[in-house]
């Protein structure tokens, strides 16, 4: 977690969880990382904006949380007792996010075709 050996009060910890590690701004001239131990949870479109087809949108789980690597929530054999959920696609470059809108999730890398984002750490 951040900050090394601090230890956090339950609001504090709670906090952590939204953000409240710090954010940065990202625009189409690179990829970002969030620090070691932490991912991005939030992402906020300040322009409409495109993920790179490949590394684009880098989940901490490529079947739970929606990205640019595999297709999450998205049962491959088609049963109706799907554990993973059903009918989840892929990011592509195709895929235009509006301004204003807001992703929740856990993400270890953004990379943008076009746009401008803020990507808030937890």
């Amino acid at each position: 977690m951040a900050g090394g050996n601090k230890k956090y009060s339950v609001v504090e910890a709670g906090n952590l969880g939204f953000g409240q590690v710090g954010s940065l701004f990202l625009d189409a001239s690179g990829a970002a990382s969030p620090p070691t131990g932490l991912m991005f949870i939030a992402i906020t479109f300040l322009e409409d904006s495109i993920f790179d087809a490949s590394g684009g949108l880098v989940s901490e789980d490529e079947n739970q949380y929606a990205n640019t690597q595999a297709a999450a929530h998205n049962e491959s054999d088609g049963s109706e007792t799907a554990t993973q959920g059903s009918g989840g696609l892929q990011i592509d470059a195709s895929n235009t996010f509006p301004q204003g809108a807001t992703i929740f999730g856990r993400w270890s890398e953004i990379d943008l075709t076009s746009g401008m984002v803020i990507a808030y750490i937890g």
